[in-house]
């Protein structure tokens, strides 16, 4: 089958489409034939080898994190799915390869894919839905009345998380270009910080959380606008030892991760507030739970535009020049 493959790590130059052959399908596998899949800056990242410290995948890697397809085939011990079935889903860190025709899933990983959605627009779900969902839900708890601030609210990951931080009943702020702003407004945020031209930190206080996706000075400022309690999570920011446990990282490691954050942690310490890394985890279970939002319309996603499979490399330039205006970048096989 055809897929695109990391040869080294380091850039574009270390990718390449190849022949490779198809999955093989365990006992708890699902085999999708792919539809469509999207891309993420988590797909740059793992191409650049920004993440081989502690994701040591062994090269060539099959790039790609989020797919929406039919299943062709099931383990034997398979009892959710069947032949025929329209499915979607962000495969377990250590089973990624959505750049391809075929991919063998776990069945603890799938979801059924929801009814009103196309598949182009059911790959652009999965991780950034899963990300806001453990980020939101899951950490925070974010609960109805609560101040929630979600950056890059036009984005692939905030543009889920703004709908969904409504849904749970929070007041929203996000941080957007003047030109997303009515965008972002439909997608349910209350307020809207224009980026380029106001500073979030002078404008918004007393937020019980935000959900950083961009980092360095950016998280920083995030924490001073928090109540005392609050949290600040992060994507982007410095992995912390947290995280390297649910690795399950040898004690050097985590001794290093600690160290990594331990500013962002003392900084958030003093102010009163915490500071979290999130690197999420795939889980059909949490797309099932997602599924009544996004068939009640209160979930939808946004899809900048869709490649074609054979231009997969050229999509990933895309995403990495900037230049989706707001939601996913889809590359489909048809």
């Amino acid at each position: 089958m055809k897929a695109f493959l990391v040869e080294k790590y380091g850039g574009p130059a270390g990718m390449r489409a190849a022949e490779v052959p198809d999955p093989q399908v365990g006992d708890e596998d699902v085999l999708v034939e792919i539809q469509a899949a999207s891309v993420n800056p988590l797909d740059i990242k793992l191409r650049d080898g920004a993440f081989k410290s502690f994701l040591p995948y062994r090269l060539p890697l099959v790039l790609g994190n989020d797919l929406a397809g039919k299943v062709v085939r099931v383990g034997p011990s398979v009892t959710r799915f069947a032949v025929g079935d329209e499915v979607y889903a962000r495969p377990d860190k250590d089973r990624i390869g959505t750049f391809a025709e075929r991919l063998a899933v776990h069945q603890d990983d799938l979801a059924p894919k929801p009814d009103g959605l196309t598949m182009t627009e059911a790959a652009s779900l999965p991780l950034v839905a899963l990300t806001a969902w453990q980020a939101l839900v899951e950490r925070a708890r974010v609960r109805p009345g609560q101040k929630v601030l979600i950056h890059a609210g036009a984005g692939g990951l905030g543009s889920v998380a703004v709908q969904l931080a409504k849904a749970l009943g929070a007041h929203v702020a996000t941080t957007a270009s003047t030109g997303k702003a009515d965008l972002v407004r439909e997608l349910g945020a209350d307020e809207v910080i224009d980026y380029r031209t106001q500073g979030f930190e002078t404008l918004l206080e007393g937020y019980d959380v935000v959900l950083d996706s961009l980092g360095g000075e950016n998280l920083a400022k995030s924490l001073r606008i928090l109540k005392p309690g609050g949290m600040a999570i992060s994507v982007a920011g410095p992995p912390d030892a947290a995280f390297a446990r649910e690795l399950g990282a040898n004690p050097i490691l985590r001794l290093a991760m600690g160290a990594l954050s331990f500013r962002t942690r003392r900084s958030a310490k003093r102010q009163g507030v915490t500071y979290s890394f999130l690197f999420m985890k795939a889980s059909g279970a949490q797309l099932r739970e997602l599924t009544p939002l996004i068939d009640a319309g209160k979930i939808r996603p946004v899809v900048d535009c869709v490649f074609p499979f054979d231009e997969t490399l050229q999509a990933m330039d895309y995403v990495e020049k900037g230049r989706a205006k707001a939601g996913k970048v889809v590359v489909a096989m048809t």
